[in-house]
């Protein structure tokens, strides 16, 4: 009995990495790329707009240039602080570190994985909400400062050997070291979802276009989110099995925004009223978008 059930869990393990293992070995490679070849570069564009007039539309180009940049949200908060000293205001580094938080390069191409419709959604609903935090801010916290980025100096650059291809090549170890066990352990979740989750039970909970699917998406990506790496699997394997794309795109707003690792450095750099205010927002956004997409789709 046990060693069958090993065995039917080996077929759905091997068929989801099957699929799967290609677009997180590519994420890998190109963040690694990203990161050590034009991290700097990006960074440098996004100082660069404090020197222009771009007013309300800056917001937009800070929000797409937070999607380019390869940092967690432990490097892009001292980043930011940086930022801030040389003079950016606070609208545009809150869609700056709004879309850094929910999308990059990276995760970009692990979404590949999830088919076409599911990756124009995610980089669409992640520059929105960025654009959408720095036009809140920038109306609603006009004469006040949103953040609190005192004392946070910009991380040391870890990618400095002289050697370029082993520069590369130390990057990508690290890559792997941060995203290895989370990817394999949500190929075994999916794995175990397909086995022992009947695919009416997913339907039932995540399809059509019921507000209560979008919410217990929007929600259990609150808790379960640990990896953008590990939760791909579990994605890619519940819309097989019925999940609307609503109620996807609703998990992948929650998810990395509400982060656990995420949310401690969150409250430190907004304060209590504006960490609040924070957790509202993606909430709300996320079920907006749900909505809209199952309208849509």
């Amino acid at each position: 009995m046990l060693r069958r059930e090993l065995i039917y869990l080996w077929y759905y393990f091997s068929v989801q990495l099957e699929q799967i293992f290609p677009y997180w070995i590519a994420g890998m490679v190109i963040g690694s790329a990203i990161s050590v070849f034009l991290k700097g570069k990006i960074h440098d564009a996004f100082r660069s707009l404090g020197e222009k007039r771009l007013g309300v539309l800056g917001i937009a180009v800070a929000s797409a240039l937070g999607i380019a940049s390869p940092l967690c949200m432990y490097g892009t908060i001292p980043i930011a602080a940086s930022f801030s000293k040389g003079g950016i205001k606070d609208d545009w580094l809150a869609a700056f570190m709004m879309s850094s938080i929910l999308l990059n390069p990276q995760l970009i191409i692990y979404s590949a994985a999830l088919g076409q419709t599911a990756l124009l959604i995610r980089v669409i609903a992640c520059f929105l909400c960025g654009t959408g935090a720095g036009l809140l801010v920038r109306f609603f916290f006009k004469n006040q400062s949103f953040f609190r980025l005192t004392g946070f100096e910009e991380p040391k650059n870890r990618d400095t050997d002289p050697n370029i291809a082993l520069r590369f090549l130390k990057n990508l170890v690290r890559n792997f070291k941060a995203t290895g066990l989370y990817f394999f352990t949500g190929v075994l979740l999916s794995a175990l979802f397909q086995r022992y989750v009947p695919a009416e039970a997913m339907t039932a909970l995540f399809g059509g276009n019921e507000a209560l699917g979008i919410l217990m998406a929007a929600t259990i990506g609150v808790p379960l989110y640990a990896c953008g790496g590990g939760t791909i699997p579990l994605l890619q394997g519940w819309l097989m099995d019925g999940m609307s794309m609503g109620s996807a795109a609703a998990f992948m707003v929650t998810g990395p925004a509400t982060k656990i690792t995420n949310l401690g450095a969150l409250k430190i750099v907004l304060g209590l009223k504006n960490f609040i205010l924070y957790l509202a927002y993606v909430m709300l956004f996320s079920l907006l978008t749900g909505y809209i997409v199952n309208w849509i789709v």
